[in-house]
């Protein structure tokens, strides 16, 4: 239930550029999302791909703690939130978040926000 496993993770080149170029975006400060209705080939409902700014933090191990902070809130919450709420819609997304906020944050925070995000997409793609 709280896994986080490599089928979930977004690595095809030609989804993530159709995402960004087709894909809705909104904003969740201090998240950006990008989102798009996939077909149903996938085994998990959502694909996914984090990323941080390296013009913002030019320190790998800066970005790479953004990383793992986000990518535990996501794996602690996406099963409530969004999988539910997809499955129950029968839908596939493929989805990025990029983190774009100026400091680095505790835990928490990130949870609290990312939260917010994943309750926000799920009410944004069942539309």
């Amino acid at each position: 239930m709280y896994t986080f496993k490599k089928e979930e993770r977004l690595c095809n080149k030609k989804l993530i550029d159709g995402l960004f170029h087709n894909g809705s975006s909104f904003l969740c400060y201090p998240f950006k999302a990008s989102w798009m209705l996939a077909d149903s080939g996938q085994q998990f409902p959502v694909q996914i791909v984090f990323s941080v700014a390296k013009k913002r933090y030019k320190r790998a191990v800066d970005r790479n703690l953004v990383k793992r902070r986000m990518r535990e809130a996501y794996r602690l919450n996406k099963q409530a939130l969004l999988y539910d709420v997809l499955n129950g819609a029968g839908k596939k997304l493929v989805l990025s978040i990029s983190y774009i906020g100026k400091e680095i944050s505790p835990y928490d925070f990130f949870e609290k926000k990312m939260l917010k995000l994943l309750t926000q997409l799920a009410g944004e793609a069942i539309k």
